[in-house]
């Protein structure tokens, strides 16, 4: 059984467990299909899968989309620097980073020169010329930048250990 941290009030069995990796394995799968695979009948099955999204450990349910056949061919790692470290200067960042689509990804980071970790992704280096210097740049508070590309991904997932 696995015990949740902090404020969280439920513990995880091992149908919960193989629920929840089933659920992240395939997002569509119906829950009469969930069921047969962990072993419960469809309604008890449903109660566990409400439980796990009412205790906010199943935040929501995505379409993972292939980037290169959108026209996305390029990914970068993309380290900010600011002049400040003030709350008004970081939350401002924050609010602003979020509006811009291309940002897949944002960290505030330590043990580097940078304080944020951006993910994006563009189209072709155009693209990311007119995102770099159209928007990134021209943040309040960015000092720096520093980009590194994705020449070849090689581990891509979205699941979460659960054991």
């Amino acid at each position: 059984m696995v015990k949740l941290m902090a404020d969280a009030k439920i513990e995880l069995d091992r149908i919960d467990q193989k629920i929840l990796a089933l659920m992240q394995a395939n997002a569509r799968i119906t829950n009469l299909e969930l069921a047969d695979k962990v072993g419960l009948s469809a309604t008890p099955c449903l109660r566990r899968v409400k439980r796990l999204e009412e205790s906010g450990i199943i935040e929501r349910h995505v379409t993972l989309l292939n980037a290169e056949k959108l026209g996305l061919n390029l990914m970068a790692y993309i380290g900010i620097s600011m002049d400040r470290h003030t709350p008004d200067r970081f939350e401002s960042f924050e609010r602003e980073i979020r509006e811009l689509p291309e940002v897949l990804e944002c960290a505030i980071v330590t043990g580097q020169d940078a304080d944020f970790l951006l993910k994006a992704v563009v189209r072709d280096m155009r693209h990311y010329e007119e995102f770099l210097l159209g928007h990134l740049t021209k943040l309040e508070g960015v000092t720096g930048v520093h980009t590194s590309f994705v020449l070849r991904e090689l581990v891509k997932k979205t699941e979460l250990p659960l054991d």
